[in-house]
């Protein structure tokens, strides 16, 4: 059954809004993946807060032109992976294909609107992820902090002692 004109319109302008929201976008092609392999896909995508979509090549072209993203020309069946964490869906895509024989291949994309190559994709993957890096900052903080509590704990036993040492001191004069 073919779309309608009107459908067709309408799946673009949607697409084209996604991708204008999007920072990160990446065509892959997932030639080889069985239903089940596309819907555990899609859904480590959605759980990552990812959109996976399927579009017919010249339609997606039309949403990618028309966001003003130009991407490499798409062949072959394309699924566009649109996101606003480029790492976390470059690595949730590098995750899934190194399980399943290389698929589905990422064929580039578009990062801050720029086109990226599938090697910046793959360089992505291997980023430590926005939570990975909070951690590491959070812990980078906390070693001079820790040391510093530490430093005032021990002014405050000497000012208790000093005190202490000041009230023994009047009480026997």
């Amino acid at each position: 059954m073919a779309m309608k004109r009107s459908d067709k319109d309408q799946l673009v302008t949607e697409l084209t809004d996604k991708l204008k929201s999007a920072s990160a976008l990446y065509y892959t092609d997932f030639t080889g993946l069985n239903v089940k392999r596309m819907t555990e896909l899609r859904r480590r995508l959605r759980k990552a807060g990812v959109e996976y979509v399927v579009i017919k090549n010249t339609l997606a072209l039309r949403a990618v032109n028309e966001s003003g993203l130009v991407g490499a020309r798409l062949r072959g069946p394309t699924g566009l992976v649109v996101s606003s964490d480029a790492v976390a869906a470059a690595k949730v895509l590098s995750d899934f294909a190194r399980e399943n024989d290389q698929k589905p291949e990422v064929k580039g994309g578009v990062l801050e609107g720029k086109a990226i190559s599938t090697d910046q994709v793959k360089a992505l993957a291997n980023l430590p992820s926005r939570e990975q890096m909070l951690a590491d900052l959070g812990a980078g903080l906390q070693a001079p902090l820790a040391s510093f509590v530490g430093a005032l704990n021990g002014l405050l036993y000497m000012f208790a002692g000093a005190l202490d040492a000041l009230k023994t001191q009047r009480e026997s004069a």
